[in-house]
């Protein structure tokens, strides 16, 4: 096989997710956005039925993929529908949408979609302020929109400080909104809030890096997830030496090369310096193998990001999007 293949183990999501939930105390949202973090939201969502209650996503066409590929439990898009389309599938798919702004919640009054409201308590990423929760709230029951939820996102939970101040502000926003819709679903913790305690968990939690085997910086070791992913190349070329090249640079020592069918065009960076030299398409390496062997080529991604400064996060989009997946447990 020419394509770098991930093999997933959906036991391991399984477990991890169980860990979470145990841990909460709550209902789990599990989050699959951006394609489960490359481990592919379909799969991994059909593997979270029963543990689950419920799924986010990034967009409306992720929601709507999901739906297509046969997933009935409610399905939160995080990001505010743009424009009257966005709005429209919504509806259309039966997806639960957010409302963040009077623009959004416009929409939702057109459109006729079910909502939560997010709340800017120090993320400025999506959500009103804080003191316009209760009016925001009042202005979408006098416009017939039904908010079924109110949620905000701890933008640094290892830090106690930080996610107190927000969790103060959330609180209060919270119980201005269930003033007027006194059922809306309350919900502030991603996985670093799990962990940080069950106080942050509220009415329901939403993990999405646990599930795959991974813990955000300052909760490392706090709950033994296990990771889910591990990455294969295939041996598309062995030679004897010839000259004193490997890919576009000078060759080291060594009378044989091999060449994996994987390059940075993969996800993988450029400078990697793991066993080879990084071309686009290609990984050049020294020593001898045998033309169609899948080799391991990634398995601790906490250590691959770490060698490049950045985060699991990252790493698990870059490399695992685009590749086969191989099923198992």
């Amino acid at each position: 096989m020419q394509q770098v293949m991930a093999k997933i183990s959906l036991g391991r999501i399984r477990k991890n997710a169980r860990l979470l939930r145990a841990r909460a105390g709550v209902p789990l949202l599990a989050v699959v956005k951006d394609d489960a973090y490359g481990h592919g939201a379909a799969a991994v969502a059909h593997a979270l039925h029963g543990i689950a209650a419920g799924f986010c996503v990034a967009t409306v066409r992720e929601g709507a993929s999901l739906r297509i590929a046969g997933i009935q439990e409610d399905i939160l898009v995080l990001a505010p529908p743009l424009d009257k389309e966005d709005a429209l599938r919504l509806r259309a798919y039966e997806l639960t949408g957010t409302v963040s702004s009077p623009r959004s919640l416009r929409l939702a009054a057109e459109a006729g979609f079910l909502c939560h409201l997010a709340v800017n308590t120090g993320m400025n990423r999506y959500g009103v302020p804080p003191a316009q929760a209760g009016r925001q709230a009042r202005r979408a029951k006098a416009l017939g929109v039904s908010l079924t939820g109110v949620y905000s996102h701890l933008w640094a939970p290892a830090e106690e400080a930080v996610r107190r101040q927000q969790f103060v502000l959330f609180r209060r926003a919270a119980e201005e909104v269930r003033a007027v819709f006194p059922c809306a679903l309350c919900h502030l913790a991603a996985t670093g809030g799990i962990l940080a305690g069950r106080e942050y968990c509220l009415d329901a939690v939403r993990p999405g890096i646990g599930l795959y085997g991974y813990l955000p910086a300052g909760f490392e070791g706090a709950l033994p997830v296990q990771p889910a992913a591990r990455i294969y190349a295939s041996v598309s070329h062995a030679c004897a030496r010839v000259g004193e090249g490997a890919g576009y640079q000078r060759a080291g020592k060594g009378s044989r090369f091999y060449t994996l069918r994987l390059g940075y065009g993969d996800g993988f960076f450029r400078a990697d310096g793991r066993g080879g030299v990084l071309c686009m398409d290609a990984r050049v390496c020294a020593g001898g193998a045998r033309i169609g062997e899948r080799r391991l080529v990634l398995n601790d991604f906490t250590r691959y990001a770490r060698e490049h400064g950045t985060t699991e996060y990252e790493v698990l989009l870059r490399t695992l999007q685009g590749t086969e997946k191989e099923y198992d447990g």
